[in-house]
């Protein structure tokens, strides 16, 4: 045994030390031909560039894409401003030559113990070869390619040379790239003269600029600006003095309101999604001289741009309009200090066709005319309310949804099952954080939301028969000589079934003409349309107000709100609904939903709906006015046929005799007529009511018969009877008269 384990731990060092050898050799070759690569030195300058960005006709789109307009000299930054750097991202730029090896034995073994990749060792320079020189993917060949770069890099260029170049080419957020850029958006000022504090600010905002954003997450932002005047003042950079005065300042902002508004305009997001596409930063794609060919309709990029101005709202704002078939963004404007598609806010109401009503269409749990009970409900400890605190009783899943009446949205949620109700929100382009699993979803109780494109989206799929498909801003990118290097394909996914689709459109068709979006019912158009306002909580207060509405061959949503979660005076039904009504009215749209072969209209007992609340279809016996006509999936049709005016149930009468008066009482229906007969003459009839009724009728002997014939007003062949006795005792001297029944 002894001499086995010998053997074993001999082969297994050799494999050891051949797999390390191996490895070894890996690495040495890539790290030899990275060293053979030739640096962009042009990447590592700042000269004044921008991105060509084209609309759906090719022509530029007149919007500034500009990239390193502003430059900021070494020698003109105070030591505070560079030390701020230094400090927090690579306290030890000066003495190494490119590549921190301490640093990066030291995060390997916290990472080892944290058991997952928890820090990094960037050097200053490090950085600056993965925002100039490659691609932003996460590989160990790429490292390797990034430690000789830098080491290349520290060879060809002084320090300062080095911290000159970064400064001015890293990312700020909010389109800033280079100190100049993010010293101008956020403090409307020249970074020489940057403060300590404001300084430190923008040093920790390069880590994560969504983050540590001090207009979105100002909480975090001071935290992190107060972690660099730490470093700071541990590494002998800041006195005490200074950083005492530093640390207990509040971050004062001035941004740059003629830079804002480039945040959000549709040349921004179309770059923004190229980055992604393309894997490099957008100064990158200046400099290598691509071109994005977008999607945008100048037509309706002036029609929404005028509807969202002729409002004149104050505050944050977007607005959106996707081509439901190609699903692709055919406009997009917005205002804000941050980038707004970057945001994710609650969505309110707006989730119940997504989330809500459509699964359960597609699930065969409910038709447009189920009815279910508005009332005080408590489900696994959820208690949700409804605006005004109301309650309404009996309501259609149409009027539920059309009038956003809270309660049956929850109790149809609870219906589907929180976790296949996500997954068809899923299948539709949400995401949802593990905590999300409350029936608060049914209202938009999101942890953090979704953002604008993602919500209306995922509308474009009831408009497009139920499939979806990723929405995107640009169709193809092509180099400087022309030649494709990327083009949008499409995948439609089935996320509904055609006829659940329909159903959930006009369902939301209702919500247009007489719901919370009434405000479009005056266009004329064929359009769907859902509303939704957060309100903030404790409060009367709004945050976030919504409309999302699509034809046939468009989808408009509205967002109004502000991403400081400064309260707003909008909701949904309001300010969001008259943009989308403007844009449309200005757009125009003849197109029209196709009722697809799938979907059948029956006629059902609306007597049996309102009274016992089921969904029966009427017989052939029935008269026109007690059936309602309703739209239903073939795959999903009541099973049961309504047995009224072939059959009439037996009603239940109750007698008592006060002062010789008979007085007979019952539920009448207002489709049944009741005749009450003595010696062959109808001394009462009552047609026409619904809920208890109470007939008076002379008893003029001592024994009365009470005769009562009952039938369906409009089909008097049908005959129910029914009779009550009364008998009089005669008084004798001991006792007075008493009536039996």
């Amino acid at each position: 045994m002894k001499k086995f384990i010998k053997i074993s731990l001999i082969i297994f060092t050799i494999l050891l030390l051949v797999g390390l050898v191996a490895l070894g050799l890996y690495i040495s070759s890539i790290y030899i031909n990275a060293r053979a690569i030739k640096l962009d030195e042009n990447a590592l300058s700042s000269p004044y560039i921008s991105v060509q960005v084209l609309d759906s006709e090719n022509k530029p789109i007149k919007e500034d894409n500009e990239i390193n307009k502003s430059f900021a000299s070494i020698n003109s930054l105070s030591d505070n401003t560079k030390n701020a750097f230094i400090s927090i991202e690579d306290k030890s730029f000066y003495q190494h030559h490119g590549v921190n090896y301490k640093r990066i034995a030291k995060a390997m073994i916290n990472n080892i113990k944290a058991r997952k990749l928890k820090e990094g060792a960037s050097t200053i320079t490090q950085q600056l070869v993965k925002n100039t020189q490659l691609t932003s993917e996460k590989t160990f060949e790429r490292k390797i390619k990034e430690v000789a770069l830098a080491q290349k890099i520290e060879a060809k260029y002084s320090k300062d040379q080095i911290l000159e170049q970064y400064l001015n080419i890293i990312y700020f957020g909010n389109n800033c790239y280079g100190i100049e850029s993010a010293s101008n958006y956020y403090f409307s000022k020249s970074a020489k003269d940057l403060a300590v504090e404001e300084a430190a600010l923008l040093a920790g905002l390069i880590k994560s600029p969504a983050k540590y954003s001090p207009i979105k997450n100002y909480d975090n932002a001071l935290a992190r600006r107060n972690l660099v005047l730490s470093e700071m003042n541990k590494d002998g950079l800041l006195s005490s003095q200074d950083y005492s005065r530093a640390i207990s300042s509040d971050i004062k902002l001035n941004i740059n309101s003629e830079r804002k508004n480039r945040l959000n305009s549709y040349s921004q997001a179309s770059i923004d999604e190229a980055e992604d596409i393309l894997g490099i930063p957008a100064r990158q794609i200046a400099l290598k001289g691509y071109k994005i060919y977008t999607y945008q309709n100048e037509e309706k990029q002036k029609a929404l741009n005028d509807a969202l101005k002729a409002q004149d709202v104050n505050c944050d704002y977007a607005g959106i309009v996707i081509n439901n078939q190609k699903h692709t963004v055919e406009a997009y404007v917005g205002n804000s200090n941050y980038k707004i598609l970057d945001s994710k806010r609650q969505p309110g109401s707006c989730i119940k066709p997504v989330l809500v009503y459509g699964p359960a269409l597609n699930e065969d749990i409910i038709y447009p005319c189920s009815q279910i009970l508005d009332e005080k409900t408590t489900i696994s400890d959820y208690t949700p309310k409804n605006v005004g605190g109301v309650y309404h009783g009996y309501v259609s899943a149409r009027e539920s949804l059309s009038k956003s009446i809270n309660i049956p949205a929850v109790k149809v949620l609870s219906y589907v099952g929180i976790d296949k109700a996500k997954a068809y929100a899923e299948e539709m382009g949400f995401d949802f954080d593990e905590k999300d699993d409350s029936y608060t979803l049914a209202l938009g109780g999101m942890t953090y939301g979704v953002n604008l494109k993602q919500l209306v989206s995922s509308y474009s799929t009831f408009a497009c028969d139920g499939k979806f498909a990723p929405t995107r801003f640009v169709a193809f990118i092509t180099d400087k000589n022309d030649k494709l290097i990327y083009v949008n394909k499409n995948k439609e996914r089935q996320v509904l079934r055609e006829d659940s689709a329909f159903l959930l459109t006009d369902m939301l068709r209702t919500c247009a003409q007489s719901g919370t979006a009434k405000k479009l019912e005056s266009l004329g158009l064929d359009i769907a349309s859902k509303t939704g306002t957060v309100g903030k909580p404790g409060s009367k207060q709004n945050l976030d107000a919504w409309n999302v509405s699509y034809t046939k061959a468009q989808t408009c949503g509205v967002w109004l709100g502000n991403l400081d979660n400064t309260p707003i005076t909008y909701a949904g039904g309001n300010q969001p609904t008259e943009i989308v009504k403007n844009y449309f009215a200005k757009a125009g749209d003849d197109s029209t939903f196709t009722q697809p072969s799938s979907i059948i209209e029956k006629n059902i007992d609306s007597t049996e709906l309102n009274e016992n609340h089921r969904v029966v279809l009427a017989n052939i016996y029935m008269p026109e006015r007690y059936t309602q006509k309703e739209l239903f999936s073939n795959l999903n049709l009541p099973s049961d046929i309504s047995e009224k005016f072939t059959k009439i149930d037996k009603t239940s009468f109750s007698g008592k005799v006060e002062s010789n008066v008979a007085k007979i009482t019952f539920e009448s229906k207002d489709y049944i007529t009741y005749e009450f007969i003595i010696d062959g003459k109808t001394i009462e009839s009552i047609t026409g009511k619904n809920g208890e009724q109470t007939v008076s009728l002379p008893l003029n002997a001592p024994k009365q018969k009470v005769k009562i014939k009952y039938y369906y007003t409009l089909s008097p062949t049908v005959v129910e009877e029914d009779e009550i006795n009364f008998i009089k005792t005669q008084k004798t001297s001991k006792t007075s008269d008493k009536w039996f029944i």
